[in-house]
């Protein structure tokens, strides 16, 4: 169970408490807080003794500090205050989260000799606090006895004199945790829990923070023409939905701005099955439709003024007598034929009428799809940056800055003729599957056939959304990659 911060922001000191966490920056004269916190000095002659050196994300843990009103202190390491990004305050806080343990009040001094605090890097902490704290463990039945676990309940009081604005600040704050750690949940639920339909019902849900949410069926999606995306859903036993989440949050004549996720539900590979070995990660193949409805969670929580569109292909992607097999032939919603090489490469599938669709109905300014698409990606660019495709530049220049300052990285990939030549089919307009070779470009290359002139960006997040490494801010296997870059991409440059 996740530890739940009740989390206040005031200007003055309570008297005493279980935990006190200071700040101090690169360089200071002291932390803030000390001369009331450590009357005896405790601080200096622990930070001597223990070596501490104020280097980022470094932790001085003293327990019983003589004379103070507070049962531990805590020094949380700034390093140079001049490079402290606003991701570096998410890591702080997530830092801080980490050291708490077992106390139930704990009250931090944000203002660190040297740092200028502002009420987004207040902000900012708190929501470290409430990202580092997120785990999943509801299926454990005997949970484990950790002394260090932290006290389900932790009410944390942040001393800043931006405190008033830094609570206006964090009503925001708190919409982008509950988007990233929904993204999270839905990822790290086992298959037999989410299903399509029941990933359709949890996109449902927004509907009561103000969203508008349609759910398609089989059979309406028959009469659009989504055989592509319902090839994929034919060799299992649950049917396949498509989500539609708009929020309306900006002018009513403006065109939305559009997310497009890949929501496989499983992935056996279908009759180009998989390998047994780590199968069961596949659950996590709908990473790219949990961070859409985790983004227009945030969109309507924080009630951005902006019109938006979600749209999340739900589907199993299963080996029974029923399912598509490498040779077939199908055709898509847009009317161009696939041939089929591969039924493992099923996302691109999926995303080719999630895509028309969306180009058609809603004519939007951008298309961004999200997809857990090829372990291709993963060759390339390890687990620390999600691939980026588009035929946009300035729209892959604002991902690219949102990436780097919420720490969602990215980086650019090719597209070119030389590479769409290789999907190419003898049989049909494109086949489904380039090969080994450049296999991440190629699985763009085959979406891109779908988006016509809208401008469009493709994040393969298959090393991100899930079983990346662990940072101060995420403990868990699946991460909520990609919430946070989107929500910061419509901040910066499109929201009224």
């Amino acid at each position: 169970m996740s530890t739940k911060f009740d989390i206040s922001f005031a200007s003055s000191t309570p008297e005493k408490g279980d935990l006190a966490v200071l700040l101090k920056s690169k360089g200071a004269g002291s932390a803030a807080g000390l001369a009331f916190v450590d009357p005896a000095g405790v601080v200096a002659r622990a930070a001597e003794i223990a070596g501490f050196s104020d280097k980022q994300m470094t932790v001085l843990d003293i327990v019983a500090p003589e004379r103070s009103p507070f049962d531990r202190l805590v020094v949380l390491g700034l390093g140079k205050p001049e490079k402290l990004t606003a991701y570096d305050w998410l890591r702080a806080g997530g830092k801080a989260a980490s050291a708490i343990k077992r106390a139930k009040s704990v009250t931090v001094f944000l203002d660190a000799d040297g740092v200028e605090v502002d009420a987004d890097k207040a902000a900012d902490f708190a929501l470290g606090m409430i990202l580092q704290a997120y785990t999943f463990d509801s299926f454990k039945t005997k949970k484990k006895d950790d002394e260090d676990k932290p006290a389900e309940n932790v009410r944390v009081t942040i001393v800043t004199g931006a405190h008033a604005e830094a609570a206006a600040a964090f009503a925001t704050a708190q919409a982008v945790a509950g988007g990233v750690n929904l993204a999270r949940e839905l990822v790290n639920l086992p298959p037999n829990v989410l299903g399509p339909v029941e990933f359709a019902a949890r996109a449902k849900e927004l509907e009561a923070l103000g969203a508008e949410v349609e759910i398609l069926t089989e059979t309406e999606m028959q009469g659009l023409g989504m055989n592509a995306l319902l090839g994929v859903a034919q060799g299992s036993a649950r049917p396949p939905r498509l989500a539609v989440i708009q929020w309306k949050g900006g002018k009513p004549d403006e065109a939305p701005l559009s997310f497009v996720g890949k929501g496989v539900v499983f992935d056996t590979g279908g009759i180009s099955i998989k390998p047994a070995g780590n199968m069961e990660d596949m659950k996590g193949d709908m990473g790219g439709a949990a961070a859409v409805i985790g983004l227009m969670h945030t969109l309507a929580a924080r009630k951005a003024k902006v019109n938006a569109v979600g749209i999340l292909g739900l589907v199993e992607n299963m080996p029974d007598g029923n399912a598509q097999r490498p040779g077939d032939i199908v055709t898509s919603m847009s009317g161009q034929t696939i041939e089929i090489i591969n039924t493992d490469a099923e996302g691109r599938l999926v995303l080719a009428d999630a895509l028309w669709y969306c180009k058609e109905r809603f004519k939007p300014q951008f298309m961004i799809n999200l997809a857990t698409l090829t372990g291709a990606i993963m060759v390339a660019l390890g687990t620390h940056h999600a691939g980026l495709f588009s035929n946009d530049d300035p729209l892959a220049d604002n991902l690219l800055k949102a990436g780097l300052e919420t720490g969602e990285k990215l980086w650019r990939m090719p597209l070119g003729k030389e590479y769409d030549k290789i999907i190419d089919s003898k049989f049909a307009d494109m086949k489904n599957s380039g090969g080994r070779n450049g296999g991440a470009i190629t699985a763009a290359q085959f979406l891109q056939r779908f988006v016509g002139e809208t401008a469009w960006a493709h994040l393969d997040v298959a090393g991100t959304a899930m079983n990346s490494p662990t940072t101060e801010i995420s403990q868990s296997w699946a991460s909520g990659y990609g919430v946070r870059l989107l929500d910061q991409l419509v901040r910066n440059r499109y929201e009224a």
